[in-house]
């Protein structure tokens, strides 16, 4: 398969053992309970689909299975997803497995995120000190100007080690519009410059659009004032990015675009750092 054969939102890529594995939300009317991973040696040619996760007896939720990342951690592999049900919040529960094939299972026994909170696309990011946290974003739904937080998780990743605190709000950017009444966030990654600054790229709505946009921390940690840069990564109709760097040493980003249904696909193009931030090459 090629890329622009695979319908997938939200993708993601972890390289390990010489391999890339893709990840996405399953766009199948929205709700498709179960996660996916396509396999590649070179970033062209990708597996079929293989489950990594599905809906059983067991697990609480049986909708909008959304925006999986998988992360390794101390030898395990941990998958950050978001998931709902008709009687519980939506919020970010994470799941572990021996490899990235998975099949994964359930690690917290509940999500990470408040259960009175709506919420989504939690990632995962690891402080200077070595300190886990999860970064998420309170919804739009709920709250109509969206947040992005983040929480100090427990050394084992099974629960929340504090309070979640905020970063910033949706509505803080100069560009930034509403959506149906809404100031939004979604799809948080992190990246530390080369030279040490810590930004986190993350997806809203312009002028153009759905976009990907740059934050920044004026601290170099998660616990900064978080500013906002002018000039939008990507500003054409796609986001929910994330940055990897590739088996020949370059950084590269990932995409869904167009954001809307059925036409987005997963778009893949070489990123660069340049006077502290990014650029898209």
């Amino acid at each position: 398969m090629k890329l622009n054969d695979i319908h997938i939102r939200d993708p993601f890529i972890l390289l390990d053992g010489g391999k890339y594995y893709l990840y996405g939300t399953r766009c199948i009317g929205g709700t498709a309970p179960g996660f996916d991973v396509y396999i590649s040696d070179d970033l062209d040619e990708w597996s079929d689909p293989k489950e990594v996760f599905r809906q059983h007896g067991g697990f609480w939720s049986d909708r909008d299975y959304w925006a999986p990342e998988v992360h390794r951690y101390k030898d395990k592999y941990y998958l950050f997803a978001s998931f709902k049900s008709e009687t519980k919040c939506r919020g970010t529960q994470i799941l572990v497995a021996d490899n990235p094939c998975g099949l994964f299972h359930a690690h917290s026994e509940t999500p990470i995120t408040p259960s009175d909170w709506e919420c989504l696309d939690g990632t995962f990011y690891i402080g200077q000190n070595g300190a886990p946290y999860m970064i998420f974003c309170h919804e739009w739904v709920q709250i109509n100007d969206g947040r992005m937080c983040a929480v100090r998780l427990s050394e084992d990743l099974k629960n929340a080690a504090g309070e979640p605190f905020l970063l910033f709000a949706a509505s803080e950017p100069g560009w930034a519009i509403k959506e149906s009444k809404t100031f939004v966030t979604d799809g948080p990654f992190m990246h530390r410059l080369l030279s040490g600054e810590l930004l986190m790229i993350w997806s809203s709505f312009s002028g153009n659009g759905y976009v990907e946009a740059v934050a920044y921390s004026d601290n170099g940690e998660i616990d900064g004032k978080w500013k906002h840069k002018d000039e939008l990564l990507f500003s054409k109709d796609g986001g929910h990015g994330m940055i990897f760097t590739a088996k020949t040493g370059e950084l590269m980003f990932i995409m869904h675009s167009p954001n809307k249904s059925p036409d987005e696909r997963p778009i893949l193009t070489r990123i660069h750092e340049m006077n502290g931030t990014l650029h898209i090459s």
